[in-house]
C-alpha cells in the first residue's frame, strides 16, 4: 500500500491525483444533492480524462526507475488520457444527442382517416399516426370542392399555421 501512495504522489501522478479527488468531490456532490446538468457529456467527458491521465501516469511512474522519463510520462499519460477519452466519448455524445422537437410539419405526407362526418374547405378532423406509433386527432380542411367523408383515407400535404390546420385531399383523386 506504501507504494501505491508513493508512485500516487511521486511526479508526474501527483499532478493528477489531486485532480482525481476533485472529481470525487464533484461526483460525489452530483450523487448527494442530485445536481441537474443539461450537458452531461462536459463533465463526463472531464472525469473520464483525469481518471485516464492519471491511471496512466500511475502506471508510468511505477514502470520506469526513479527521476527517469518523468517528463516523458507526463506528456505520454495526457496523450493516452485525451486519446482514450476521445474514443470512449464517441457513444456518450450519440447517447445525450437532444431529440428533434416533434412539429406539426412532420405529420406533412401522410395519410389521415377522416374521424368527422365530412371534411370541407372550413370544417373536419382527421386521425394521424405519428413515427413513434402514437395517433393524433388533427383539424383539417379539403382543399378540393369534394367532400371527404368519415371513414376515407386522405393525403396531408400543407400545414396552414396561421389557421393551424392541414390541407388533405381524397388519395382517389390524388392518382393513389
Amino acid at each position: 500500500m506504501t507504494e501505491f501512495v508513493a508512485a500516487a504522489l511521486a511526479f508526474p501522478t501527483v499532478l493528477f491525483s489531486f485532480l482525481v479527488l476533485v472529481v470525487l468531490a464533484y461526483w460525489l456532490t452530483v450523487a448527494l444533492v442530485g445536481m441537474d446538468f443539461d450537458a452531461p457529456v462536459l463533465p463526463i467527458s472531464i472525469s473520464m480524462f483525469v481518471v485516464i491521465t492519471w491511471f496512466a501516469a500511475l502506471v508510468g511512474t511505477v514502470l520506469t526507475p526513479e527521476g527517469s522519463l518523468r517528463y516523458a510520462i507526463l506528456a505520454g499519460a495526457l496523450l493516452v488520457g485525451a486519446l482514450l477519452t476521445k474514443i470512449l466519448s464517441i457513444p456518450l455524445r450519440n447517447w445525450t444527442k437532444p431529440e428533434k422537437p416533434a412539429s406539426r410539419n412532420d405529420f406533412v405526407g401522410r395519410t389521415a382517416i377522416v374521424k368527422t362526418a365530412r371534411v370541407t374547405e372550413n370544417y373536419g378532423q382527421a386521425e394521424v399516426t405519428a413515427d413513434d406509433g402514437g395517433t393524433a386527432v388533427v383539424q383539417v380542411r379539403a382543399a378540393q370542392s369534394t367532400e371527404l367523408k368519415a371513414g376515407q383515407t386522405a393525403l396531408i400535404f400543407d400545414y396552414d399555421a396561421e389557421g393551424e390546420f392541414f390541407w388533405v385531399v381524397d388519395i382517389i383523386t390524388t392518382g393513389g
